[in-house]
């Protein structure tokens, strides 16, 4: 909703896909690490196999965001300094920020916010295992420590609907602050 008010949003997850993608130093240094079990039929990342062998294994976990988060600060470092010295308001989409401890000079963190039975639930509907989505879950910073790194947050508890004055609101604030 923010990119189409004219936000350049530069997304975590997508740029860890593309560390990680065949031929990259990551992609080579997640199968010395973790094995052949994790290349798919097709010689990429099999995001699923790898999810089956770290979550639920702290230290696996560990070692995957060692081998995967370097790469991806530096690129979003990079995305940001092109981005410099211009008028255009910059959304981090990182959903690590807070487990990561890291910092961009952001001027806000926004937490798009719901109950975790909600986010639970959100995930086996689109097709995730429930155990796999508590695992996940479980991973992750909690909501309270997501809520007290928080500036603003927007609830996501509704339908999608709900968010449309809440994203308003927070444009104009954006705008304001940029």
């Amino acid at each position: 909703m923010l990119a189409g008010r004219g936000a350049v949003v530069v997304d975590a997850d997508r740029l860890a896909r593309e560390v990680v993608a065949v031929g990259t130093a990551a992609f080579q240094a997640v199968v010395e690490r973790f094995g052949p079990g994790v290349v798919a039929a097709d010689g990429s990342l099999d995001r699923r196999a790898l999810a089956g062998i770290v979550f639920g294994d702290p230290a696996a976990l560990a070692d995957l965001n060692a081998i995967v988060h370097p790469p991806v600060r530096a690129a979003i470092s990079e995305r940001l300094v092109e981005l410099g010295g211009t008028d255009t308001v910059v959304v981090l989409e990182i959903p690590l920020l807070v487990e990561s401890g890291r910092s961009y000079g952001e001027s806000a963190v926004i937490v798009v916010d719901c109950p975790e039975e909600v986010a639970r639930r959100r995930l086996v509907d689109r097709g995730m295992d429930e155990a796999d989505a508590r695992r996940r879950m479980a991973a992750q910073a909690s909501r309270a420590e997501r809520l007290s790194a928080a500036d603003v947050v927007i609830d996501n508890s509704g339908p999608v609907e709900a968010l449309a004055p809440q994203v308003a609101d927070l444009w104009a604030t954006l705008r304001s602050i940029q």
